[in-house]
């Protein structure tokens, strides 16, 4: 059975909506648990967890709303002001919600690298470890070293790297040293063993036309670092609609991996996302 670790629903013009743009023609409309069930037939979907896609409250309240009245949303990763005055009440006030397992703020977004380390969101972040909630890093490879930071500083805080620190595939001929680097700091930032990486995200960071051989160097490195207990798949749907289909990113990983012995891939494919994001089992025991 399979626990997608990664997806998205949205609302377009509703709770606080402001991407995806129109430009994105294939995947500007809503987009809600029917199309995920109609996506994700044939891949053995046990449950998932949703992400938020908006820096906006109402997003996370709804995406709570729409995981209480269906099971196969095992868990929801929220969005909160980390700068507000209040944040850590309002982190509070999420940990109290059954199904909210940890928080992204989109730091892919900000114009300083090292936001996450100043010392206003130092509350936010206290509440996160109190709270025993995780942490997203929605990044780019440049971002890394502040993870790595925030990673010595809160120990006890499990983060997870979204979608591999986006490397740069597309430009993995043209620009060599571009990929080197990355590789660098993706083997540093996987020493701290607080730290976790999602398989994800990662056709979209490649040239129309692109072949699919281009990639796996990439999902290998992660491999290589984070090992079979540190890496989770997830779909990123409905964002890789630009590139490829659920099912199509789904087989494509599955091939790639079936050398591997069956433990270790059950782990990327369902335990490790339970395990880190702390879903418990029907008889409530914490996995």
């Amino acid at each position: 059975m399979v626990i997608d670790a990664h997806h998205h629903f949205w609302q377009i013009g509703r709770n606080g909506h402001e991407w995806p743009t129109s430009g994105l023609g294939p995947i500007y409309r809503d987009f809600g648990l029917d199309d995920l069930r109609s996506e994700a037939v044939g891949v053995s979907l046990s449950g998932t967890i949703v992400v938020q896609s908006q820096a906006h409250d109402a997003d996370t309240d709804w995406l709570l709303e729409v995981a209480a009245n269906d099971n196969l949303i095992l868990g929801v990763v929220g969005w909160a002001d980390m700068l507000a005055g209040g944040a850590a009440d309002r982190i509070a006030h999420l940990a109290q919600q059954p199904k909210l397992k940890g928080v992204r703020p989109m730091l892919q977004s900000l114009a300083d690298d090292d936001w996450i380390n100043q010392p206003v969101v130092a509350p936010a972040l206290e509440a996160l470890t109190q709270h025993d909630l995780s942490f997203d890093a929605l990044i780019f490879a440049r971002h890394l070293p502040a993870i790595d930071r925030l990673a010595k500083t809160y120990p006890g805080l499990r983060i997870v790297i979204d979608h591999g620190a986006k490397p740069p595939i597309a430009r993995r001929h043209s620009h060599p040293e571009e990929t080197r680097h990355w590789r660098e700091l993706i083997t540093a930032i996987a020493r701290n063993p607080n730290v976790h990486a999602k398989l994800s995200g990662l056709v979209t960071e490649m040239m129309p036309g692109q072949p699919i051989d281009d990639l796996w160097p990439y999902a290998d490195h992660l491999l290589e670092q984070f090992g079979p207990d540190r890496l989770m798949w997830g779909s990123d749907w409905p964002v890789v609609n630009l590139c490829q289909s659920y099912r199509s990113w789904f087989d494509q990983v599955h091939n790639h991996l079936r050398a591997m012995p069956t433990h270790s891939t059950d782990k990327i494919f369902s335990t490790n996302a339970k395990t880190f994001y702390k879903i418990k089992s029907e008889t409530g025991v914490t996995l």
